[in-house]
């Protein structure tokens, strides 16, 4: 069954930044991680989706159209306190530090059969007219160390307003017993999984 997904994975061998290492003078060598030109985004939202990319980490693009309203969309991905409104992998959250403005801290649970328990995830980005949410994880029980993730939703012009489309791009430390395609096989599948979710449950509500 085709699906309207779409993962961009990041190429690494293009604009590769070198930096030193003071102390041991060994080479560390950034990938500047931007969207590939086959996604369809809107100039003004492209330097969300620029990431800075370690040696040690992977990054990855996935989007993801639905068939609503961008408001009706917005209306579930801006909701920094109910993530698992949505993203069938969390039990539960709860907004620790601050009241859902940027700076906020939420501790989310992970449902049972991941290899995670927790996640600490501090909400850095959240603009009501751009639409443009991102958090990172912050502390927790899990894999995803030094995570970012950064959201944004578009309207597609040529459907008079009425089709979103979702871009979600992140970076993350890739772990010590895996690959890099290991690691980005795995987020991609949860991000995959979240988005579809957010699909149907986006449409559901603008059906009503």
């Amino acid at each position: 069954m085709r699906t309207s997904v779409q993962i961009q994975r990041i190429q690494e061998s293009n604009n590769l930044k070198t930096t030193v290492n003071h102390r041991n003078h060994l080479p560390i060598i950034t990938t500047i991680s931007r969207v590939p030109p086959s996604v369809c985004l809107p100039e003004e939202l492209h330097h969300h989706h620029t990431h800075a990319v370690g040696q040690n980490q992977c990054s990855s693009t996935i989007t993801q159209s639905i068939s609503a309203p961008v408001e009706t969309v917005w209306s579930v991905v801006r909701r920094f306190d109910t993530p698992q409104a949505y993203k069938q992998f969390l039990k539960s959250c709860h907004v620790i530090v601050g009241d859902g403005d940027v700076g906020s801290v939420r501790e989310v649970q992970v449902v049972s059969g991941l290899p995670a328990g927790s996640s600490m995830e501090r909400l850095e980005i959240l603009d009501e007219e751009s639409h443009v949410i991102s958090f990172s994880v912050v502390g927790g029980d899990h894999r995803l160390k030094n995570y970012r993730s950064v959201t944004t939703l578009h309207c597609l012009p040529s459907t008079g307003g009425g089709n979103t489309v979702v871009v979600e791009s992140y970076v993350v430390d890739v772990p010590p017993e895996n690959t890099k395609e290991e690691t980005c096989v795995f987020v991609d599948t949860i991000v995959r999984c979240n988005l579809q979710s957010l699909k149907q449950m986006a449409e559901n509500l603008a059906n009503k």
